[in-house]
C-alpha cells in the first residue's frame, strides 16, 4: 500500500486532473473532499470522456465531480493481501483506494499486491 496517495479534488477542472495524471504516470486517482473523505475515483477513461464531450460535442470541460465514478470500490485498511487481490481481479481494477471508514488512507495497485506475493529470490531450477 502507498500511504497518503496523490488525490484529486472534486472541484478541480478535468483538464488539470488529466494533466496531473499524465505528469505522475497514473491510470487514475482517488477524489477526496475538503475533509479527506473519499467521494469518487477519476480515471484516464473519465478524462477521455470529458475531452470528447468538450472537443466533439461542444460541452464545457467541467470539473472532476462531473466525470468521476461515484461507485467507490475501496478496500479496508484491515483487509488481507488475498482479499485485496481478489477484489482487484473480481472487479477488473488496476488500483483500489484503501479506506479507514470514509477516509482515504492509502492506495493499493496490482503491482503492490504482486510484490507481496511473488518471492524475491529465484526458484530452484
Amino acid at each position: 500500500m502507498k500511504p497518503d496517495p496523490f488525490s484529486l479534488s472534486p472541484v478541480m477542472s478535468v483538464h488539470d486532473a488529466a494533466r496531473a495524471l499524465l505528469a505522475r504516470d497514473l491510470c487514475g486517482a482517488p477524489v477526496v473532499d475538503e475533509r479527506g473523505v473519499l467521494v469518487g475515483m477519476f480515471s484516464e477513461a473519465d478524462a477521455l470522456k470529458s475531452t470528447l464531450d468538450a472537443d466533439y460535442h461542444g460541452a464545457g470541460a467541467g470539473c472532476v465531480a462531473d466525470y468521476m465514478s461515484r461507485e467507490i470500490l475501496g478496500v479496508a485498511v484491515s483487509a488481507t493481501v488475498q482479499e485485496a487481490a481478489e477484489m482487484l481481479l473480481r472487479h477488473h481494477r488496476r488500483i483500489l483506494p484503501v479506506v479507514q471508514g470514509p477516509r482515504l488512507v492509502g492506495q493499493l495497485s496490482r503491482g503492490d499486491v504482486l510484490r507481496r506475493v511473488v518471492p524475491t529470490r529465484a526458484a530452484p531450477p
